[in-house]
């Protein structure tokens, strides 16, 4: 079994270390580490070190000895999915399944269909929820470089990040409309795939317009239609598989 990795805001690159707070918390008091065993810290961003436990004290402090650190390069090529806001708590639930599938960064989407609205205080306990999600699923999954959630997004903001990207995807939910299958599209082996997943109603004509303007153009999955809080995770498997990155 891989060592359970932990948070660190700055990772040591060498001597021993105090784990404490609340990761040295869950070190102790909830994995119950003990001296010889393995642990990784890694601030998630790419850097991290290998670690062997020296001893664990109370509830809250484990002393590590660094082993090696390193340094992850960055991905390619770098996939974002935009996640249009499900209901309730589904959009936690596709941030955790798309973290620990190996998404390289998720955009919240106020798409015009969705019936979740992010405004005032409750748009930002809600931003800070995926952020955690996807923190504790790159901690869960062994990741090192987390998954960046960026700020709520407008289409027309969708659509700037879309016109930058190598190779941009609307996630089209309609079986009769003349789309592409994402199966059989030409990737890019670096640089940047973004992917476009609608709400529960679908992608309106008016954003689907807006966001082939920007050079992305509309595919399927296959002949079932995805949930939106399931749709991202299908379409980021295929193209982590096709482009090599799960190699």
């Amino acid at each position: 079994m891989t060592a359970p990795v932990f948070v660190v805001d700055s990772v040591p690159g060498s001597g021993s270390f105090l784990l404490d707070g609340p990761e040295g918390r869950h070190a102790v008091s909830v994995k119950r580490l003990r001296a010889g065993e393995e642990v990784v810290l890694t601030d998630g961003r790419g850097r991290w070190a290998e670690c062997l436990v020296v001893s664990a004290e109370g509830k809250d402090q484990l002393t590590v000895q660094v082993s090696a650190d390193h340094e992850e390069p960055p991905p390619a090529p770098h996939v974002t999915v935009v996640q249009a806001l499900p209901k309730g708590d589904r959009g936690e639930l596709a941030v955790e399944i798309m973290t620990e599938t190996g998404v390289d960064a998720i955009v919240p989407w106020a798409a015009s269909r969705c019936i979740t609205q992010w405004k005032g205080d409750r748009g930002l306990k809600a931003l800070a929820k995926w952020r955690a999600t996807s923190r504790e699923a790159g901690k869960q999954s062994r990741r090192t470089r987390f998954p960046e959630v960026a700020d709520l997004m407008t289409s027309k903001q969708v659509a700037a990040l879309l016109a930058e990207a190598d190779f941009a995807a609307v996630l089209h939910e309609d079986r009769d409309h003349p789309s592409g299958a994402l199966a059989t599209a030409e990737l890019p082996d670096k640089g940047s795939i973004v992917l476009v997943v609608g709400p529960e109603g679908g992608v309106s004509p008016e954003e689907l317009a807006l966001f082939e303007g920007a050079g992305a153009r509309p595919y399927r999955l296959g002949h079932s239609v995805l949930r939106t809080s399931t749709a991202g995770t299908a379409a980021a498997a295929l193209v982590l598989g096709r482009t090599g990155r799960w190699s």
